[in-house]
């Protein structure tokens, strides 16, 4: 094989003096210079020296890491646990600096040994229980065993709570490290593309003075106040009017099925309502607002438990001389009323495309509103515990570790059942309560947080190692 130079780099061999206990290895770093054909060439040259090598000396071969190997040899290595593991991942895939805290967040210890510490109160628990089991015949114990079961239930109860919390915490997180939905919902000719390209900087929807442009929903993403959020360009809802000419056709029809689907699973709802100037009986104009009835029905089908809705009036910029903002903001107060729809997760906001387009001096009312945003954000992702800084590190807990703490939960809610408060206070050397299934919930629910820390025995603890270590 010819010999020719492909860079000039910097090599750094590091090798531990005196080795630490446990597996080790020796470590070479190659600064290479980073054009495409430099890195290719040195990455292709590397397994032909070490076949050269094994070949001619016994050199071992040199191949290319398996998915998440140096991940896997850190835990294996107690250097690092699943939820640290995790936590790397939402590291590297961070685009905003909320998405970075929460990674942040995940990357101490914290979590795991919150987690570890639950762990080992279900395995005394449990203890408690098997002793009862395994020597209520032959040994005396100081308290009876109703008291003994009451005891651990107490211990329990306050467990179950703590999960609940964390849980809480980690839908939040998940909020912050997937993004936040929003959906911009209207009437066609609203000015919802207009809006959603001022916000995102760019003309990311076509906007026309025809009604009805957007016919399919246009996500797009944008980091708002440190928050990665994805806004939903909807199609305008209407209901054919009465002696209208124009009929909803079947491109229509579909466009504004989707914007209802869209909308229902949206985090955020943000309901634009436009002004409009109409002539009244003496002849003169006034502004009016209408909340349509089929924007009504959508709404009224919102999950108000889980979606917050925000209102907005655009197109303030056609407010008469004698007409103010927070009588426009008062009457569409009023008719949230008399229509019955979810209360304003936000004070009725106000804002004016147009004066975005021409950069007046507030922006037509954008920084307000993304300010108002960001404020509904940070409430979306509080802590949901008195003291946010015992549970902040709830919030960096990952979808898979909430579905385990989901099952944790029910199987401490199983144990619960079995222990029938009610029997508690009877004898329990009767058939009152089943010690053996009661403690077979407890175990079953201590397996659920092994697995999330990857500690303890568990049967399938390699299989949920592949599927994060993969990540």
């Amino acid at each position: 094989m010819a010999r020719s130079i492909m860079d000039y780099v910097v090599a750094n061999h590091q090798s531990p003096v005196k080795p630490p206990p446990g597996p080790w290895e020796d470590v070479l770093e190659l600064h290479v210079h980073g054009g495409t054909a430099v890195t290719r060439s040195v990455l292709g040259a590397i397994p032909l020296v070490s076949a050269i090598k094994q070949g001619s000396s016994g050199g071992r071969l040199i191949r290319y890491a398996e998915p998440g190997e140096f991940s896997r040899r850190a835990f294996y290595n107690n250097r690092l646990d699943l939820t640290q593991i995790e936590a790397l991942g939402d590291t590297l895939a961070a685009q905003t600096e909320q998405q970075r805290r929460i990674a942040v967040r995940g990357n101490s210890s914290v979590l795991s040994q919150k987690y570890e510490s639950w762990r080992h109160q279900l395995l005394y628990a449990r203890g408690e229980l098997e002793a009862l089991i395994d020597f209520s015949e032959d040994q005396h114990f100081d308290e009876s065993p109703a008291k003994l079961v009451t005891s651990v239930t107490e211990q329990i109860l306050g467990l179950q709570r703590q999960i609940k919390a964390a849980m809480e915490n980690a839908s939040r997180g998940e909020l912050l490290r997937n993004g936040i939905s929003l959906a911009l919902l209207g009437a066609p000719n609203a000015g919802k593309s207009s809006l959603l390209n001022q916000i995102v900087g760019r003309e990311a929807a076509i906007v026309s003075e025809e009604a009805g442009t957007t016919r399919d929903v246009i996500d797009v993403g944008v980091d708002v106040g440190g928050f990665y959020c994805t806004f939903g360009d909807l199609a305008g809802l209407r209901a054919k009017s009465v002696g209208s000419q124009f009929d909803i056709g079947l491109v229509e029809q579909e466009g504004m099925k989707r914007a209802r689907e869209r909308a229902l699973v949206a985090d955020v709802i943000i309901v634009l309502v436009p002004i409009e100037r109409r002539q009244s009986g003496d002849g003169t104009w006034q502004s009016h607002l209408e909340l349509n009835a089929e924007i009504a029905a959508t709404l009224k089908l919102c999950d108000i438990r889980r979606q917050k809705v925000v209102y907005t009036i655009n197109k303030i910029d056609l407010i008469g001389p004698n007409e103010d903002t927070a009588a426009m903001q008062g009457l569409m107060q009023q008719q949230l009323s008399d229509q019955d729809l979810p209360a304003p997760a936000l004070p009725i906001l106000a804002v004016s495309c147009k004066s975005c387009q021409q950069r007046s001096q507030d922006y037509g009312g954008l920084q307000p509103l993304l300010a108002s945003l960001t404020g509904l954000f940070q409430d979306m992702t509080a802590t949901s515990e008195l003291d946010p800084a015992n549970w902040e590190s709830s919030l960096g807990a990952s979808h898979r570790q909430r579905i385990l703490l989901e099952q944790c939960s029910n199987e401490l809610r199983n144990y619960l059942d079995q222990v029938n408060r009610d029997l508690i206070d009877h004898d329990l050397d009767d058939d009152g309560v089943d010690i053996v299934l009661a403690a077979e919930c407890l175990r079953s629910a201590a397996d659920c947080l092994a697995k999330i820390t990857g500690k303890g025995q568990v049967a399938n603890i390699e299989e949920v190692l592949g599927v994060v270590f993969e990540k």
